[in-house]
């Protein structure tokens, strides 16, 4: 009887243990943004055994489907190197097969602190393999993504961390982040937790499926997500050095007394708009502010503070908006979007342009009347005077020699430490919007 009994109870825990198992995977979530309950409630539960919250430390916005790659990178080991804003005592990942036409299946997925800068070789001792819902191999079809368990690793401030997936099949096209402005790598074979780093012998300029790393963490209390341009994406920052402006105002929230313990999450997409979609398959562009702000804003882990850098690309991009209301409004309608969320939102002013390519003197009167409703203070909740802070003083609708990167658009790596010391940190306190 009570072998019997032993055994039916092991039956039965088996037993759930496959309903939860299943209802993990069924429960994936899709790459809009929106994720099922059960399964937000199930990876949260898994997490360290100490006080604290999930809280975004990186993140990198699905821009298109990276061409050449219908067949994916089959028998391939993809290890993105990306570099934490704040650290924790566990991780997890988000892979995304947003762009994909086929189902994604990853085989192998691992973790690791980076033993240098930008370098492939894991740091000893730090290697962790990955599962998703207790399973080594995670299937992700075409538009969706998934979230990894948690595993226990001390992650630093400001550190690089290797994430590597092995796909053993053909996938379809690889989702990817094309101006990454740091060097990933890719090896033949499954070397997935090779530490020594030799076998990735060919480096990349992307970042491929990965979309977000969180950290658990009982110091950092929340997230500021910035959606934003190719002034956001870093484009003309130093490659490998982490100076877009995004990563300033990590810095700035690290170090500075009585700064809010936030961290960054980079929604930067090179060329986006906020009312124009780019192409699906394009590098560019990407979809608009108004079509990824849940996706790339709203849906990441512990984000307290908004703040929108973009709209210059509506002016100067064909189609061209040649009416400064209609900008205005649609960044209203991002503030509405994050008011339904209880989000504060920070504003920032439109850079100048003059002496860039696409420069017409009527192009940017509209910048400046999209300014001056700005400053008016009828579109956000708070402003960051980006405008002022990188205008040269003798000619305004250009850059500071200083703050141009030589483009005479994209600033510098101190015009983008300029524009991070613009914003007033007190202005990212709180989780509920100043007005509605």
């Amino acid at each position: 009887m009570t072998r019997n009994m032993g055994y039916a109870l092991l039956a039965g825990l088996a037993a759930i243990v496959v309903l939860v198992s299943t209802a993990v995977f069924i429960g994936a979530g899709s790459d809009d943004g929106s994720l099922d309950g059960i399964t937000q409630g199930t990876r949260d539960n898994a997490a360290p055994a100490s006080s604290g919250n999930w809280v975004g430390t990186w993140a990198a916005a699905a821009v298109a489907a990276e061409p050449n790659t219908r067949d994916g990178y089959p028998k391939m080991s993809i290890r993105n190197v990306v570099h934490t804003s704040v650290g924790g005592s566990g991780a997890r990942i988000t892979l995304s097969n947003l762009y994909g036409t086929k189902p994604l299946t990853v085989s192998h997925a691992t973790l690791a602190l980076a033993a240098a800068p930008s370098n492939p070789t894991a740091a000893t001792g730090t290697m962790r393999r990955l599962t998703f819902a207790n399973s080594r191999t995670v299937t992700i079809p075409p538009g969706r993504k998934a979230t990894s368990d948690p595993v226990r690793l001390n992650v630093p401030h400001a550190a690089d961390l290797l994430v590597t997936t092995y796909s053993p099949k053909r996938s379809g096209p690889v989702t990817y982040h094309p101006y990454a402005r740091q060097t990933s790598y890719v090896a033949r074979g499954d070397k997935a937790e090779e530490t020594s780093g030799t076998a990735f012998t060919e480096q990349s300029p992307y970042w491929r499926y990965l979309t977000a790393v969180d950290v658990w963490s009982n110091q950092t209390r929340g997230a500021v997500a910035v959606l934003g341009d190719s002034i956001t994406d870093g484009i003309s920052s130093s490659p490998g050095a982490n100076r877009r402006w995004t990563d300033f105002l990590a810095e700035r929230l690290r170090t500075e007394r009585n700064a809010p313990r936030f961290s960054v999450l980079n929604g930067g997409i090179s060329g986006n708009r906020v009312l124009v979609d780019g192409p699906r398959y394009s590098p560019n562009n990407g979809p608009s502010g108004l079509t990824r702000m849940q996706r790339d804003v709203l849906s990441r882990s512990g984000v307290k503070s908004v703040v929108v850098e973009m709209g210059l690309n509506d002016i100067i991009k064909p189609p061209r908006q040649r009416d400064p209301r209609k900008i205005a409004d649609g960044l209203r309608q991002l503030v509405k979007y994050a008011h339904a969320r209880n989000l504060r939102v920070i504003g920032g002013t439109l850079t100048p342009f003059g002496g860039h390519r696409g420069y017409q003197k009527q192009l940017d009167d509209i910048r400046q009347r999209v300014n001056e409703e700005i400053r008016s203070g009828k579109v956000f909740d708070e402003v960051v005077d980006f405008d002022a802070a990188l205008r040269d003083p003798a000619n305004p609708n250009r850059l500071r020699p200083a703050y141009d990167s030589g483009d005479h658009l994209h600033p510098s790596d101190n015009g983008f430490r300029a524009m991070a010391e613009a914003l007033d940190l007190k202005l990212l306190k709180g989780s509920s919007p100043a007005r509605t």
